[in-house]
């Protein structure tokens, strides 16, 4: 059975630091793209961050270059995004998701979701 298993979100103030972890069953990530998007109250989900080992690609919204960072972990088939110098307007849903039916890499969209996690920047 296919599962994407996040933690690590929570409340941090401007400034700080979260790591977001997600754990995936039922399929190896090496074989597919795996990463973030996020979802803020009354705007549309966006692509935060994408990596994809079989590719050799990692993709970063302009909006968080240079503050977070995604890795892999392809022998305990994890993924995690480790976001520093948070901002209040990172504060949103956080989904760690895949492609794994279409497989187009970090180049195409996502269509396998996990649950949500908040993050929520505020002082």
């Amino acid at each position: 059975q296919v599962q994407l298993v996040e933690s690590g979100g929570g409340l941090v103030q401007p400034g700080g630091s979260l790591r977001l972890s997600c754990a995936a069953s039922g399929f190896t990530l090496d074989d597919y793209a795996i990463g973030w998007a996020r979802q803020a109250p009354g705007k549309e989900r966006e692509a935060v961050s994408c990596i994809s080992t079989r590719d050799d690609d990692t993709y970063y919204a302009d909006s968080v270059k240079g503050r977070f960072a995604i890795s892999i972990d392809n022998a305990k088939n994890m993924v995690y995004l480790q976001m520093n110098s948070l901002k209040p307007e990172d504060t949103a849903v956080y989904y760690c998701a895949t492609d794994l039916f279409s497989r187009m890499g970090c180049g195409g969209e996502f269509d396998y979701w996990a649950q949500g996690t908040q993050v929520t920047v505020s002082s």
